[in-house]
């Protein structure tokens, strides 16, 4: 019986004095073959697996990504590896569905894009990536805001107006009351960070999966050495924001999933 035709599917490179282990055995992608390391040289290996082109070729891919669920079985078991090598020197995640014809064809693209590596290995080495989402629960806001208000009593008949005209006021006040409370966060989480991102405000969608008002959503590559006082200062933000209605989440640590692209 013939053999089926595979290509080389990358998850990562990887920088390390020498052949890493993974801290956890991930089978990876549906289908694919055992992980397995490409040495490359100078300390650089890519994670890599045989992978069967009738599952995984361009136009099983195309096919596939109409299928959410299909996609996202791929990127968990994709995430998965690249994650069972976080206690490397540095992790460089590569996108899902970075696949090769052969060994050789992976191993001379990394080499031909060698600056550019040897470049993110430098910034990376050493620090891991950490997630920071902040929600507003605009009711507890409102409802935290309240007593420095002064009851305003009003005739019955301008009570309507009255009452659509405060809750207009209390609606800008809370938009920027939010807006400099999530923009302190950020710079204070920044300042005790290598690197910080943040998605703009036009990205971010409307609500969360808390069901409120999504105001940030940031990723901070942080020294390894300084996680446990970042994740502390992070703990004390969340802290201090919720008695305003604010709901910090905290997640990590990751590779630099958002930090691998100059």
């Amino acid at each position: 019986m013939a053999k089926a035709a595979t290509a080389t599917y990358v998850y990562c490179a990887v920088a390390a004095p020498r052949a890493p282990k993974p801290s956890r055995v991930a089978a990876g992608l549906p289908g694919a073959g055992r992980v397995r390391l490409l040495d490359l040289d100078r300390g650089l290996y890519l994670v890599v697996a045989d992978v069967p082109l009738a599952r995984y070729g361009e136009a099983a891919i195309q096919r596939g990504l109409s299928d959410l669920d299909w996609v996202a079985r791929a990127a968990v078991a994709h995430e998965a590896v690249i994650e069972s090598f976080i206690d490397a020197t540095a992790v460089l995640p590569m996108k899902l569905f970075t696949i090769f014809n052969s060994d050789e064809r992976a191993l001379a693209h990394v080499r031909a894009d060698r600056p550019r590596i040897d470049s993110l290995v430098k910034r990376l080495a050493n620090h891991h990536e950490w997630g920071v989402r902040v929600v507003l629960d605009r009711t507890r806001a409102i409802k935290a805001a309240r007593p420095a208000r002064a009851a305003v009593s009003t005739p019955s008949g301008a009570a309507y107006l009255s009452r659509k005209k405060a809750q207009r006021d209390a609606s800008i006040e809370l938009a920027e009351r939010a807006r400099d409370a999530v923009g302190a966060l950020y710079d204070r989480l920044a300042a005790a960070s290598r690197l910080a991102r943040r998605r703009g405000s036009g990205e971010l969608p409307a609500q969360s999966a808390q069901g409120g008002s999504l105001l940030l959503d940031a990723a901070f590559l942080v020294r390894r050495s300084r996680s446990k006082s970042f994740r502390a200062l992070a703990e004390r933000e969340a802290r201090a924001l919720s008695h305003g209605g604010y709901g910090l989440t905290l997640s990590g640590p990751w590779p630099p999933y958002t930090f691998v692209q100059d």
